[in-house]
């Protein structure tokens, strides 16, 4: 019995005491879900598994494409070939390269991506910070007019403009895309007027009323104050525009459909249209598919560059903008 007694005793010393025990269990569920619900281990573990997931939804086209331009004959036949190919050929490639005219392509999509891009930033800042800032008849009218040219197709519009546009001899030239940039209008103008009255209406009054106290009128104001602070509005623009002329097509297949010098959206499309006729002709070839991606991949490098670069700027843009609203 007295032994029993020492054993229990000395059980009793090693087991830890209620509160201990209810103290460790309270730190163990603070660590894993936290006072707060998103500050939690657990929370952390579901948002970074939904980062993952969405982050592999955006990368597998590209991995896709990445692995398949780099194929050659033996690999494409392999079944078992999939993601990681034996060898690294590159011929690919250098036929897309051909194919797509890519020097030429290159500069004629930089030169213009970049006109209009620019020209819409001066253009959309100016319209921005006269709906934000001055007081003008019909205010409220224009803005919701403006708000409808956002909304409307430009299938709607395209014929009057093709119109328009050939009676002033700009068939088969870039005109018809800079030139609009110029007054606020282009691809997806109305957004960067919108953007830009955004980030001018978060601004404080005081730095306009110092301005007028020091005699700047509004446009000395604009361009020496509040343009140079604007410059996260200016990085979200940039790229917004920059990116949705590189890659779009509809606007020059409708005005440059007979020229020989078209960017690098219209080359992609005839070089696919070629491989399809080559196909019709002589049979599918096993090489259409990694040709294809190649010339995508050749595409979207110059924008992966720029994003990479304004990263961070654009991210506090964003922020900045209201556009997460």
């Amino acid at each position: 019995m007295e032994r029993l007694a020492r054993l229990t005793e000395d059980l009793r010393g090693r087991l830890p005491d209620t509160g201990t025990l209810q103290q460790w269990l309270y730190g163990v569920r603070m660590k894993l879900v936290g006072k707060e619900a998103d500050k939690g281990l657990l929370f952390r573990l579901f948002l970074y598994l939904i980062l993952i997931d969405t982050a592999f939804i955006y990368l597998k086209p590209i991995l896709y494409m990445i692995t398949t331009m780099v194929k050659d004959a033996p690999n494409m036949l392999d079944p078992s070939v999939v993601w990681v190919p034996r060898s690294i050929y590159t011929g690919h490639l250098l036929e897309a390269l051909e194919g797509l005219k890519y020097k030429t392509a290159f500069l004629y999509s930089l030169t213009l991506s970049l006109s209009v891009a620019v020209l819409q930033i001066i253009s959309c800042a100016i319209a921005g910070y006269a709906f934000a800032r001055l007081d003008f008849p019909f205010k409220t009218f224009w803005f919701g007019a403006l708000v409808f040219t956002f909304i409307l197709p430009p299938q709607v519009t395209i014929l009057p403009s093709l119109i328009m546009f050939k009676s002033f001899g700009w068939a088969n030239t870039y005109l018809p895309m800079i030139v609009p940039a110029l007054f606020g209008h282009g691809l997806k103008g109305a957004l960067f007027v919108i953007i830009f009255r955004q980030f001018f209406s978060t601004l404080p009054k005081e730095l306009e009323e110092a301005a007028r106290i020091d005699g700047a009128n509004a446009f000395r104001f604009f361009f020496k104050v509040m343009l140079p602070i604007s410059r996260s509005a200016i990085v979200v623009v940039f790229l917004f525009s920059f990116v949705w002329n590189w890659n779009d097509f509809y606007l020059p297949s409708m005005y440059m459909s007979g020229s020989k010098e078209v960017p690098l959206s219209i080359s992609l499309a005839k070089l696919a249209a070629g491989l399809q006729a080559e196909g019709d002709q002589g049979g599918v070839s096993i090489f259409a598919e990694p040709i294809k991606m190649a010339a995508s991949f050749l595409i979207i490098v110059p924008v992966l560059i720029v994003y990479g670069i304004a990263q961070r700027w654009f991210v506090e843009g964003v922020e900045r903008t209201g556009l997460v609203e």
